[in-house]
């Protein structure tokens, strides 16, 4: 059996941004490795396995941005990307 990845504690998170980033691949197999042996659920590792793989610094500039308007880093991302599909649409 394969070792477990070891998630670090991190200062900032730009830190843990770049970790998660720069092990994306060990990540990866781990989420296939899990799905070959039956443990690949509804959890937080089935959640992440659909999350969109962003670049550390606009992670970083998105939490900035967030925090600047009050909201959660998350609603923020879904209104920035809710907001960009429309401007697109409109565009198209």
């Amino acid at each position: 059996m394969a070792q477990k990845l070891q998630v670090p504690k991190f200062a900032k998170e730009s830190e843990e941004a770049r970790w998660w980033f720069d092990h994306r691949d060990d990540v990866a197999d781990e989420f296939e490795l899990a799905e070959r042996e039956g443990r690949l659920g509804r959890g937080t590792v089935a959640r992440l396995a659909n999350a969109i793989s962003l670049d550390p610094e606009d992670v970083a500039r998105a939490r900035a941005q967030a925090e600047r308007r009050g909201l959660e880093y998350q609603a923020y991302v879904k209104m920035v990307v809710h907001q960009a599909l429309i401007s697109e649409e409109n565009t198209a």
